[in-house]
C-alpha cells in the first residue's frame, strides 16, 4: 500500500514542530548545543553554523568576497543565505532582529 503524501507531510510538520519545541525548551545555549550535537553529524552542524555566521556577516553589510575570505564558505552558499534572508520564510530576519535587540553592541569576531 502506498503512503499518503499528505499524511506524510502532516507527520513531518508535526515532527518539525516538536523539534522546534525541544530546541526552545533547552534552558541555555550549552544544552541547546548538546541537543544539536546529538541530532546532527559534525558536517551537518558545521554547515548550519557556517550559514549562521554568513547571515550575521551579511547583516553587518559585509560583501560576499570578504565573508568568503573570513569564513571559507563558498560564494554560492553566501548567495543562497542572502536569498533566504531576503525571500525565505523570515527565520533569519527574525533571529537576527531578536539577537540585535537583545545584544545591540554585539560584534561578530571571526
Amino acid at each position: 500500500m502506498k503512503t499518503n503524501p499528505l499524511a506524510r507531510q502532516q507527520e513531518l510538520r508535526e515532527a518539525a514542530d516538536s523539534l522546534a519545541q525541544a530546541l526552545l525548551s533547552m534552558p541555555d545555549s550549552k544544552r541547546c548545543l548538546a541537543l544539536l550535537d546529538d541530532l546532527c553529524t559534525p558536517a551537518e552542524l558545521e554547515a548550519i553554523v557556517d550559514r549562521w555566521r554568513v547571515a550575521m556577516l551579511l547583516d553587518q553589510g559585509l560583501p560576499y568576497r570578504e565573508i568568503h575570505d573570513r569564513t571559507g564558505v563558498s560564494v554560492t552558499t553566501i548567495g543562497r543565505v542572502a536569498r533566504f534572508i531576503s525571500h525565505g520564510a523570515g527565520g533569519y530576519q527574525q533571529a537576527l532582529a531578536t539577537l540585535s535587540s537583545s545584544n545591540p553592541k554585539q560584534e561578530t569576531n571571526t
